[in-house]
């Protein structure tokens, strides 16, 4: 070949090289720059089921609240009642006649149709004679329900009730199909945008993107939920990049170190958990209101939070959240004074003190919080005995069956405060004087008089030391540095994942 055919021959294939490793080169920037479609969200612990409207486990709505199930209406992340599966309503004047209009197309993820006869089953459901829904409560009020057209509902009240659409807005009031209610808790069935593919006991759920919503489709197109429930395993999972997000991060002595690094981003907001030291009100010596004052003087929170929140988290004196409009500050009422609490104990005729029992659920915060409060009434003569129990125990033991001393909780679902109401809830409180005013705030609808009941309300279970009222527990959520949509603050109890994306 001459040396003009080789040089043009060289040229050609040198150009072909360059041509192929600059499109080699184009490839992984291209590649980088194409948003990923999947997240794995961090958790710590696993849920008992999967089915919102049939258990108290917040677990249970960190996973399917919003993604997969959708009630009437829904709280959005600044804790506004906002459209859920209905996309408008009406309100009669009296406040007793609620109407729905439920989106057109909404399909459950089985093809079939919701419509006004899944909200009749699933309200009806919800406050029948043999309903196991863990808030029924929230039920109570609905005199009847009816279903005009496939798209219309009514619900008529027999009382007003200034929380309805707050508390249709609930996991609890998640709306479920008849032909897949029964089934739910291991293979759920919902409206969501998401829905359910698979669950690995002991490990995750995932969830995929649900080509047939008839809403905005999320970004994301896998969701992965991970159950880690020890904290050196949860920052390691961080570190090794196996976990996207990780809302509830409660390994609060890590947060400097993800703080310091640029390929993490850390948020702590508000949550609507108070942490109370539960307080079996029926049983000696806890049904005598001095003995309860004693310990709430036994109890230094600022310790607490130091200690077991590194100082995140904010002192509560009553069961009512400081970012709320209608909180009022009585963490004054019971300042930390060992000696007063050692005179309270004598007044009731306990001058040496007595032994009792601290069953503690898994969460850190409990079990942390309950070795210092442990150490705090020993202080003044209360010896108490710690009993570590896992979650479905807790539950069973101490949430239903109201067998326990005491506890250490914190109470997630918002505007709770009703739950001092309720005769069966396992603190064993009676207060006529709190259900008369828990009854004007029924049937209250302005906003300001609302707020001062529940004023009135804070104070007299502060007065009765109902529980040990300790601090709100505070939302920290460590994450890769690219997501973005993830709640800042926790107004409901819901890892809600539909606006969710990578940069």
């Amino acid at each position: 070949m001459p040396n003009r055919q080789r040089r043009a021959a060289l040229a050609i294939t040198m150009g072909a090289f360059l041509g192929l490793a600059g499109a080699l080169a184009a490839g992984p920037v291209l590649a980088q720059a194409a948003p990923r479609t999947d997240l794995v969200v961090g958790m710590r612990l696993e849920p008992p089921h999967l089915d919102p409207t049939a258990g108290a486990a917040a677990a249970i709505d960190e996973v399917t609240y919003a993604n997969l199930f959708e009630p009437l209406t829904r709280i959005d992340a600044e804790g506004k009642v906002v459209p859920g599966l209905a996309e408008k309503w009406e309100v009669s004047a009296d406040g007793l006649t609620y109407t729905f209009h439920l989106r057109k197309g909404a399909k459950f993820h089985d093809g079939t149709d919701a419509d006004s006869a899944d909200v009749k089953f699933s309200l009806d459901r919800a406050r029948g004679a043999e309903s196991v829904n863990a808030q029924k409560g929230y039920f109570a009020a609905i005199a009847g329900v009816e279903a005009p057209d496939a798209r219309t509902v009514v619900i008529t009240l027999s009382r007003p009730d200034g929380l309805f659409l707050f508390h249709m807005a609930s996991g609890d009031a998640a709306i479920v199909a008849p032909e897949s209610a029964g089934t739910n808790k291991q293979t759920p069935v919902g409206t969501g945008p998401f829905k359910f593919e698979r669950w690995v006991a002991g490990d995750r759920v995932v969830l995929v993107r649900n080509p047939d919503y008839d809403g905005p489709k999320p970004a994301l197109e896998r969701v992965t939920f991970r159950f880690i429930s020890d904290p050196a395993a949860q920052v390691a999972a961080l570190k090794a990049g196996d976990i996207d997000s990780f809302p509830q991060f409660d390994t609060y002595e890590a947060l400097p170190q993800f703080r310091d690094d640029g390929a993490f981003t850390v948020m702590v907001g508000t949550t609507e958990g108070e942490t109370i030291l539960g307080t079996n009100n029926a049983r000696k010596p806890f049904d005598d209101v001095r003995v309860r004052r004693a310990m709430a003087h036994a109890i230094d929170r600022k310790t607490l939070i130091d200690g077991v929140l590194f100082g995140n988290g904010a002192a509560i004196g009553s069961h009512f959240p400081p970012h709320r409009a209608g909180y009022v500050d009585l963490t004054g009422l019971y300042p930390y004074d060992p000696d007063k609490a050692k005179a309270l104990l004598a007044e009731a005729g306990l001058p040496d003190g007595f032994e009792t029992t601290l069953r503690l659920p898994p969460p850190i915060y409990a079990r942390r919080s309950g070795e210092l409060i442990a150490a705090m009434l020993a202080e003044v003569g209360i010896r108490v005995t710690i009993e570590p129990m896992e979650w479905a125990p807790w539950l069973e033991k101490v949430f239903k069956g109201k067998d326990y001393d005491l506890t250490l909780i914190a109470h997630t679902e918002p505007l709770d405060i009703d739950i001092y109401g309720r005769p069966d809830y396992y603190f064993n409180y009676r207060s006529e004087r709190f259900n008369a005013v828990g009854a004007e705030l029924d049937r209250t609808q302005d906003s300001t008089k609302r707020n001062a009941l529940y004023g009135e309300q804070q104070r007299i279970l502060a007065e009765d030391a109902v529980n040990g009222f300790l601090f709100m527990l505070p939302s920290a959520t460590v994450q890769k540095s690219a997501v973005q949509g993830m709640w800042v603050n926790r107004p409901i109890q819901a890892n809600d994942v539909t606006g969710v994306r990578w940069k």
